[in-house]
């Protein structure tokens, strides 16, 4: 009996071993896996923090998202920023069953084991839940791995899933899921998604946008609906099948819904060739990266624009933006670009003057083929030279810019570059003159095409609206008012060889004449700036523009007075807002504030201010520049353009027509335009096409034309506010404008 006794001992013994042994093992795996003694696993700190590369995103004034940065575009949302069309989709196609397990769903892996490996049905589907696939995605798995590391990475695929559900709501594992994913073409994410593929956000997400996005999740490439529409179409209807099935939408609903075509009409892949602003997010991109060397984060390393998805706003209006953009392609595309082929069609140096040399065009030419991505990535391989202008003259597919759209062509790269060397580039750049904040910023005709910066990266002559500068010392040193009248008559300079130069005008009108100062600077009459440089220095201009924001390199010579000196268009700009401001010279920023990933203030910025001249000054200077509008070279703006209320501002033509320049200055908004060819050498052979009144004011005129309709900027139409106390000086030049003789001028208090 008691053999018997033993025995049955020994058989329980060894059943409850058996029996127990593999939970225990089971038990001691997960134990192991969950302290990190079979390889890492990550805290709990780095599931609420993970490692992903976050875009840093780009946000106007007024909050619309202009941009990323990135190495992934990735930006993330909370669960209260989604659609439910999103999340329905998602859970009727991936977890129905989500709302109910804890990270791991037995029923679907037993579901999987039975039909995918019992029935042999390999198309049964997978049994990880989003919450593992979630961890799937945070964690993402090494290439070349043994089947031993993919189940042990599947096991703490596992663990890190539960550790998710109980350290998140169901709610908060939908939006970091949403958050990791790839839905294809470099979207990272359902904000990068949404964005990309319907230019919505994910609060606004339809139901067949959902569907066909949570179907993209299987194959983002298979199923891409502008590559693939078909087989986007067919899984869109899968998803939506899915969405009837569990009572999401009803079946009347799947019927409309099925017969709905795909409309990819907003998709655009985000990235810096994109949307609007390309040229100001690629100088945000140049500033960023400097401020980001001396600027380290809580851990001590250094901010990186492209990984720690920081929040950079802006003083870019989107909407002065938008219109901007708008009349830049307006003029150019539709006026200004036929009217230059049609000027230069027949001439054989098209479109170089016909005063350049045959030398000259061929230095320019080669000029720009060193500079072309083509040489210098030839030269890097160590190509000879002869063997590199050959490969010039080789023709390749391309595409290249027109004004009517993209063309595809097959030319040479050295007709390529003749080909643009045709094209007139333009820039427009406004600012708020009363904190410096950049509203607007079109720096070249199309990004894509046209890298070069012609707002900060470029300076090119200014011509006469360099001549307010030397009209505002006049003011300022109180000898002479807008009506004090002076004689139009040569003035000449003794040169530091001896030489005599002697200024002339562009036209006799009134030549000999005593004319007002507000009468001359109208008419950029040149004699007049040689008599104010005469009787002032160039020293003292150098130092006036200075304190108004000009730093780019001035030669002190007496040419000034006619707008030789090279400066970009935000200087410019930035420098004619000091008179809308009061005589504040405030330097133009791009941006007001950085924060964290998390909403935490980094760094506010403050532009700079120097007081430049006294605010009568500066309220003089704005009379007289109005008189550039109501009478002089400006005067199109009310005859043409409809303008009738005031407006203060000064065109510019440079030698030979190279350039062209206006800048308007209203009391709310002052904005600089330029118009000119890559090379000096291209321009209009004649003045009536090539003044800055006929190529660079339209752009200004139609960019505020559309602000001041658009009520929701508020942007003021009404006269400058004057001094506190106004200075005791004529400004209507009515009243005194006669017409008389130079040798009247010495009988009258001037000297």
């Amino acid at each position: 009996m008691s053999k018997k006794v033993s025995k049955k001992r020994k058989y329980t013994l060894v059943f409850w071993s058996v029996f127990t042994a593999p939970v225990v093992l089971v038990f001691l795996l997960f134990f192991s896996i969950s302290a990190g003694l079979l390889g890492f696993m990550p805290s709990f700190e780095e599931l609420e923090n993970p490692k992903s590369n976050l875009a840093s995103e780009i946000y106007s004034a007024d909050g619309v998202l202009l941009g990323t940065f990135y190495i992934h575009n990735r930006s993330n949302i909370q669960y209260d920023d989604l659609s439910p069309n999103i999340v329905q989709a998602l859970l009727a196609t991936e977890d129905i069953r989500f709302r109910h397990h804890s990270g791991v769903d037995i029923r679907s892996i037993f579901r999987v084991l039975i039909r995918n490996i019992i029935g042999g049905q390999r198309s049964a589907g997978g049994g990880s839940t989003l919450s593992q696939q979630l961890a799937k995605n945070l964690f993402p798995r090494e290439a070349n791995i043994s089947r031993a590391q993919i189940a042990l990475i599947k096991l703490k695929e596992w663990v890190t899933a539960a550790r998710l559900e109980r350290n998140y709501t169901k709610d908060e594992i939908i939006a970091m899921y949403l958050n990791t994913v790839d839905f294809g073409s470099h979207a990272f994410g359902i904000k990068s998604a949404a964005k990309t593929y319907f230019n919505t956000c994910p609060g606004e997400i339809t139901v067949e946008e959902a569907a066909l996005l949570v179907g993209l999740l299987k194959a983002p490439s298979w199923y891409h609906p502008v590559r693939n529409p078909e087989r986007a179409f067919d899984r869109r209807q899968v998803v939506l099948t899915q969405m009837a099935r569990y009572q999401f939408i009803t079946p009347e609903e799947l019927d409309s819904l099925r017969s709905i075509p795909l409309d990819m009409s907003s998709f655009q892949i985000q990235d810096q060739h994109t949307g609007i602003a390309t040229y100001f997010r690629e100088q945000l991109r140049t500033e960023l990266r400097q401020w980001s060397r001396t600027h380290t984060k809580p851990d001590g390393t250094h901010y990186d624009i492209y990984r720690d998805g920081l929040k950079i706003y802006t003083t870019i209006d989107s909407r002065m933006q938008q219109y901007a953009e708008e009349a830049v392609r307006e003029q150019m595309g539709n006026y200004l670009q036929p009217e230059f082929y049609r000027h230069w069609r027949g001439y054989t140096r098209a479109p170089y003057d016909t005063d350049l040399t045959v030398q000259q065009v061929e230095e320019n030419i080669m000029r720009t083929i060193r500079r072309s991505d083509r040489y210098r990535g030839l030269r890097r391989q160590g190509v000879p030279e002869d063997s590199i202008m050959t490969n010039f003259e080789e023709p390749v597919p391309m595409r290249v810019f027109s004004w009517d759209g993209d063309i595809d062509t097959i030319m040479t790269p050295l007709d390529s570059i003749w080909y643009y060397k045709h094209f007139l580039n333009a820039s427009l750049m406004a600012v708020e003159p009363h904190t410096g904040h950049v509203k607007a910023y079109v720096a070249g005709n199309d990004f894509r095409h046209f890298k070069f910066d012609h707002i900060v990266g470029s300076r090119r002559q200014v011509g006469s609206v360099f001549k307010p500068f030397l009209y505002t010392l006049a003011m300022q040193e109180g000898e002479f008012g807008p009506c004090t009248r002076v004689p139009n008559t040569p003035v000449s300079f003794e040169l530091w060889d001896g030489t005599l130069w002697t200024p002339q005008n562009a036209s006799d009108d009134r030549e000999g004449e005593m004319v007002t100062l507000q009468w001359a600077l109208a008419n950029s009459v040149n004699y007049i700036s040689a008599f104010l440089m005469k009787r002032y220095s160039p020293e003292a201009l150098i130092r006036l523009v200075r304190r108004m924001g000009v730093q780019s390199h001035i030669d002190p010579y007496p040419a000034i007075a006619l707008g030789t000196p090279d400066l970009s268009v935000y200087e410019i700009a930035g420098a004619n807002a000091t008179y809308a401001n009061k005589g504040v010279y405030i330097e133009p920023t791009f941006v007001t504030r950085i924060e964290d990933q998390t909403g935490n203030l980094i760094e506010a910025f403050m532009p700079q201010r120097e007081e430049a001249m006294s605010e009568e000054t500066a309220w003089l200077m704005l009379e007289l520049m109005k008189g550039v509008v109501m009478e002089g070279t400006g005067r199109r703006l009310t005859w043409r353009y409809g303008f009738d209320h005031p407006i203060a501002g000064k065109t510019g033509t440079t030698q030979s027509n190279s350039d062209g320049w206006f800048v308007g200055v209203t009391p709310d908004l002052v904005a600089a335009t330029w118009v000119g060819g890559e090379d000096r050498g291209i321009r209009f052979r004649d003045l009536t096409l090539g003044q800055g009144a006929n190529t660079a004011l339209p752009i200004w005129a139609k960019f505020m034309t559309r602000i001041y309709e658009d009520e929701t900027l508020d942007v003021s139409m009404g006269d400058f506010e004057p001094p506190l106390h106004p200075p005791s000086i004529e400004t209507d030049c009515s009243k005194v404008e006669q017409r008389d003789s130079p040798r009247d001028y010495f009988r009258r208090d001037v000297f």
